[in-house]
């Protein structure tokens, strides 16, 4: 009969330190192996949503308001799509009077949120000669001048405008576009509160 060699206290301590070691390796090869399952997306499974900040949508205005007044049938101030123009303004009145000219406007121009055309403005009337008597190029006494629609030339009938602050103007509003109000001139190099102040009452949108 077969006898089992004895194992010494050193050999069995021996044994029971490989075992062990290999259970330990067994359990980490085990660990690693449900991580990387639980990770996969098995057919028919569905994925972890990801979640991402959700986009708040910008409102763009699609209507402006803007007054119509002056010789048109019925003034008023009337709701318009945005983009609309002058031309869309003076139509949605009902149209200048008859015997009216509409060649002191820019029928073509897009009109802005508040702004207001006049339709049949008094005539500019300007002086050929200065205070002292002099003579002067024509500088507005009456009437107003719309500074959206406005030539270099007629920007310089204001008073105190020459020819160098009316090509200011002029390249101001072809950069920026049409100006929202008169007070908008101020925005101009050049253009300060005093020679503001002087010709705002010749000056109209």
């Amino acid at each position: 009969m077969f006898e089992f060699p004895e194992i010494s206290q050193i050999q069995r301590r021996a044994i029971y330190l490989v075992l062990g070691m290999a259970l330990a390796v067994g359990a980490i090869f085990f660990s690693l192996a449900h991580t990387n399952a639980a990770s996969i997306n098995l057919p028919g499974t569905a994925a972890t949503p990801s979640y991402s900040p959700i986009p708040i949508p910008v409102e763009i205005p699609t209507l402006i308001v803007v007054d119509v007044a002056g010789k048109v049938l019925h003034p008023g101030v009337y709701k318009l799509k945005t983009g609309s123009r002058a031309i869309d303004a003076i139509k949605a009145a009902g149209k200048q009077l008859r015997g009216v000219s509409l060649t002191d406007i820019n029928l073509a121009q897009v009109l802005v949120d508040g702004q207001q055309i006049i339709v049949g403005a008094p005539p500019v009337v300007t002086s050929a000669k200065s205070k002292s008597g002099g003579a002067s190029k024509g500088k507005i006494t009456k009437g107003t001048i719309s500074i959206n629609s406005a030539t270099v030339a007629q920007f310089e009938q204001l008073p105190g405008v020459g020819a160098v602050m009316a090509a200011r103007i002029f390249a101001y509003r072809t950069a920026h576009g049409p100006f929202a109000t008169i007070d908008d001139l101020t925005k101009v190099s050049g253009m300060g509160k005093s020679k503001f102040a002087n010709l705002k009452s010749f000056v109209r949108i």
